[in-house]
């Protein structure tokens, strides 16, 4: 299996070394180091790695403005905010710039080296609490019963369900026995047929129209 390259940046070269340590451990590249906003948006146009660790509060540009710039740049660098401050405000402007996933800094080792694979594999690091806070700010479900939604599969349907619960890819293809190249294009259609962004504002479709 392939392993993901990850660029860090973060103000402080202590974090940076401690998360280089942890990834690097379990076989993770780290492609290169930032240590401001206006930094880590150069560099990730330069080095084009897989994934962005991204600090929030940092000199010259903060992590939410650099995301927003690497993601519309539209390489294909998922972006991962790690950051100390459990903050509404951080998360959801995080999310509308474009981030793919959002952790706190005291996360284990073994979080820090998933959200990488995850983030990597293209798929969204939201966990269901996070979710929650999520579907609370846009709105609760429009419908209590579940139902199929009109012009999907009933394959889509079931998939929708399990973004719901924060699987991955791969995790819906284990629970569903099917490939995860399968799951990437069920994906891909949900997205179209929602009219969303990203998994995460799949999601939220989801809740706000009774399908989970």
């Amino acid at each position: 299996m392939n392993q993901p390259t990850v660029l860090l940046v973060d103000d402080h070269a202590t974090m940076r070394a401690g998360f280089r340590m942890i990834l690097e451990a379990s076989g993770v590249q780290i492609a290169g180091e930032a240590a401001t906003g206006l930094e880590g948006v150069a560099r990730a146009a330069a080095l084009d790695p897989d994934v962005v660790f991204m600090d929030v509060q940092m000199p010259d540009m903060d992590g939410i403005e650099a995301t927003r710039r690497i993601v519309a740049a539209g390489g294909r660098a998922s972006v991962v905010i790690v950051t100390t401050f459990d903050r509404d405000d951080y998360l959801f402007a995080a999310l509308d710039a474009g981030a793919s996933g959002f952790l706190l800094k005291n996360a284990g080792p073994e979080e820090l080296v998933n959200a990488a694979r995850v983030a990597a594999a293209g798929d969204a690091l939201l966990a269901p609490a996070v979710t929650r806070r999520v579907i609370e700010r846009h709105g609760a479900a429009v419908s209590a019963d579940p139902a199929e939604p009109a012009g999907f599969t009933e394959r889509e349907t079931e998939i929708l369900r399990l973004l719901a619960r924060a699987m991955s890819n791969a995790e819906i293809a284990s629970e569903l026995y099917i490939g995860e190249a399968t799951v990437k294009t069920h994906v891909s259609n949900i997205l179209m047929k929602t009219g969303s962004r990203d998994r995460v504002a799949a999601v939220v479709w989801a809740y706000r129209n009774g399908v989970v």
